[in-house]
């Protein structure tokens, strides 16, 4: 089916944060799969751990104990303190089950109609649950009617969240991004997740935080809610986790990890031996080379770079970055970019039509993070000049 505008473009193998197509050029990989392969490709950890599992057991079903599971469970709570996991295929599925979590929370309390806080400019996912909750009105056309159950209001915006406490009794929990990636790649103040944090314990919602693309080092922490000194009740992850393979995990802390019991929620492929293994691999390496630290100096780097580069040019409206998750902000929109830089061997993407969003692998060396501000500037001072 005819759902993605596909560029002219085939790939056929890839090492470390550079792809070759099917014509034999070489590309840098700026973008990592939409911030997916964090690790880059082919990663030989990810492949061998891959190759070790699948000559062993690909799948069971979740009616028996799975060690690769547990194991990865134990090894995601020591990370981030949270307690208790559901291993899921996606971020959509992984805030799928934050939703029904949220919504059980509300029925203890005798809530009849739980109602989610969630932001504009947001983005969780294309389910119907996920997309009822997601700030784009674009991507919703068509597949009304929505699910209810949630209330939007501005991100970065703790007084709006206060105000509507105030009138709205059914508010059970509060859904946001630490950083919003399709938004635009929209950096909180310091204060808004703690404030959040705050607000939620007056008012005994769940804190749920949206860490599919923020999570798994990219902002410079293992997950971005650590920057910010707080604890989330729930939180939800994919992308990064497996490095290419197909895994989401939904995380609870506290009271919101005991709520799901058997029959509450079920998967059938979630959390199987050979992903598991591979999200094992992942955590093991970013681990052993504190790639953490690395995404934090490399995306001030980049930035202070870019920022030298473009200084001047008045159609770059704003240059933000947290980690490795990096926007160059034009004046005007900028998705023929994608194209003009794909011709020239370099892979960005451009998400809320003026945004040149950077998310690359966390392994690039000092010369690939040099060539990619160095090219993406050379391509904006170009298409300004151009325009």
């Amino acid at each position: 089916m005819h759902t993605h505008n596909r560029l002219p473009v085939t790939f056929e193998r890839g090492e470390g944060a550079w792809l070759w197509d099917t014509e034999g050029r070489k590309y840098l990989d700026a973008f990592a799969g939409l911030a997916v392969c964090n690790l880059g490709h082919a990663h030989p950890a990810v492949a061998q751990a891959l190759c070790a599992q699948a000559s062993r057991l690909l799948h069971v079903t979740n009616v028996f104990r799975i060690a690769e599971q547990e194991e990865l469970g134990t090894q995601l709570a020591r990370l981030s303190g949270m307690d208790k996991v559901f291993f899921c295929n996606s971020g959509a599925e992984a805030n799928e089950a934050a939703i029904k979590l949220a919504r059980l929370h509300g029925h203890r309390k005798n809530i009849e109609l739980p109602t989610i806080i969630v932001m504009e400019g947001s983005f969780h996912g294309r389910t119907l649950a996920t997309l009822a909750a997601t700030g784009n009105a674009k991507i919703k056309q068509g597949f009304e009617p929505q699910v209810q159950g949630f209330v939007r209001v501005p991100f970065n915006d703790l007084a709006t969240i206060a105000a509507v406490a105030g009138k709205n009794s059914n508010i059970v929990a509060v859904l946001v991004e630490p950083v919003q990636g399709e938004g635009g790649v929209n950096v909180p103040d310091a204060e808004y997740l703690p404030g959040v944090r705050a607000l939620c314990d007056e008012h005994g919602w769940l804190m749920m935080l949206d860490e599919v693309q923020t999570g798994m080092c990219r902002t410079g922490k293992w997950f971005a809610f650590q920057h910010s000194g707080i604890m989330p009740d729930v939180m939800t992850l994919a992308k990064a986790l497996g490095n290419g393979v197909p895994i989401g995990a939904c995380l609870a802390h506290g009271a919101a990890a005991e709520l799901f019991q058997p029959g509450s929620h079920a998967t059938t492929f979630g959390g199987n031996p050979l992903v598991c293994a591979a999200a094992l691999a992942v955590i093991k390496t970013m681990e052993n080379e504190n790639l953490a630290a690395r995404a934090a100096l490399l995306g001030k780097r980049i930035h202070t770079e870019l920022a030298q580069l473009l200084a001047g040019n008045n159609n770059v409206a704003d240059i933000r970055s947290h980690g490795l998750m990096i926007a160059i902000e034009l004046a005007h929109p900028c998705t023929e970019l994608v194209k003009l830089a794909l011709a020239q061997g370099l892979l960005i993407n451009v998400t809320a039509e003026r945004v040149i969003r950077l998310l690359p692998p966390l392994i690039i060396n000092d010369a690939e993070a040099g060539q990619i501000a160095r090219s993406v500037a050379a391509l904006v001072n170009a298409f300004v000049k151009a325009a």
